[in-house]
């Protein structure tokens, strides 16, 4: 028997009866990191990161029954050992790495190669066998320098400054709207917050994150407040009742997805910025060869483009399916339920 077998509740290590990111309710889960689409409630035990562990709490409940590791250390249950490791994607998110007999599988969740200075910043982890998303599996997606693509948002928000406009800028409120504000220039001006954001904020503050001032926006603030000023919201508020408060304003979205054509009229924005907390298509082979891994598998977004393509290249891949697919609701691109 493999060490992880692939049910319709997730990812399942039969040795130790524990799942890794389950979709329907079990005993024992272990998280890679709180997107929604890799954790979900009502599972009895929880196992993630010390610096996953609050924004769980958060977004699953104060209730739940949930233990933490520091990165790195090593779990035995039932004689399977386990241990967590830096998957850059957000604050928190880990790779998992499962050791049986000599035998070592990793399971990645989502992760970022470049260090985008707030989520702990990622590691390969040597493997036997490596379970890779594939997000971004596709040649087109090949990502600028984070520095770059910041350079294009102060020089949208300057302009928009000087025009008298507000900046409205949509990315996860988990993850990429934290990103987003550890990389901003607050000499620009005032930086405000959607509720859904400032309440992770609150959280990643508490445990240490450093993050720039921020004004949650309230129903009681002034509209002349936030002039020249740039809003940090969920991708769902752009074309809410919401944002009408702004006015003028100026919109723009932070996602990967912005490298599709029309994936920006799409979202009936102003500004797409091309900035996405997955591997592209030159990293994700990079990761793969240098976890010295000979079987793969794919999950996870292009998963039949990518494990045909890893096959060409001399790799043992397969496809797994997943019940979610992640970032694909930033542009529509899919019906399932998602974070």
């Amino acid at each position: 028997m493999p060490l992880l077998t692939f049910t319709s509740k997730g990812i399942y290590c039969p040795e130790a009866d524990v799942f890794i990111d389950p979709w329907s309710p079990v005993r024992k889960a272990l998280i890679t990191h709180g997107h929604s689409d890799h954790a979900r409630s009502g599972h009895k035990e929880y196992l993630c990161t010390d610096s996953a562990k609050p924004v769980l709490k958060l977004r699953l409940g104060q209730q739940i029954q949930i233990q933490s590791v520091p990165y790195g250390k090593s779990v035995k249950i039932n004689g399977v050992n386990f241990s967590f490791h830096p998957a850059g994607h957000i604050v928190g998110s880990a790779q998992i790495r499962i050791e049986y007999k000599g035998e070592i599988w990793v399971v990645s969740g989502d992760y970022k190669v470049e260090n985008d200075g707030v989520a702990e910043a990622f590691e390969v982890v040597p493997c036997h066998t490596f379970i890779t998303e594939s997000t971004f599996g596709l040649p087109v997606y090949k990502w600028e320098a984070q520095e770059d693509v910041f350079e294009q948002i102060h020089s949208w928000w300057q302009q928009n400054k000087e025009l008298g406009k507000v900046s409205l800028l949509a990315g996860y409120s988990l993850g990429k709207a934290q990103r987003l504000l550890g990389n901003l220039d607050p000499g620009i001006g005032p930086i405000f917050t959607h509720g859904a954001v400032e309440n992770v904020n609150e959280v990643l503050r508490n445990q240490g994150v450093k993050l720039p001032p921020t004004q949650r926006v309230l129903a009681t603030m002034s509209k002349e407040i936030y002039r020249g000023g740039l809003v940090i919201a969920p991708p769902s508020a752009i074309s809410s009742s919401w944002s009408r408060k702004f006015k003028p304003l100026s919109t723009g979205i932070a996602s990967g997805w912005m490298a599709l054509r029309g994936a920006r009229r799409r979202r009936a924005v102003d500004r797409g910025f091309i900035l996405s907390d997955h591997a592209d298509w030159i990293q994700l082979n990079q990761v793969i060869k240098e976890t010295g891994a000979k079987q793969i598998f794919v999950t996870h977004g292009y998963t039949d483009v990518f494990s045909k393509w890893l096959n060409e290249q001399g790799w043992d891949a397969k496809v797994v399916p997943t019940r979610f697919e992640g970032e694909l609701a930033e542009i529509g691109e899919s019906t399932t339920e998602v974070e």
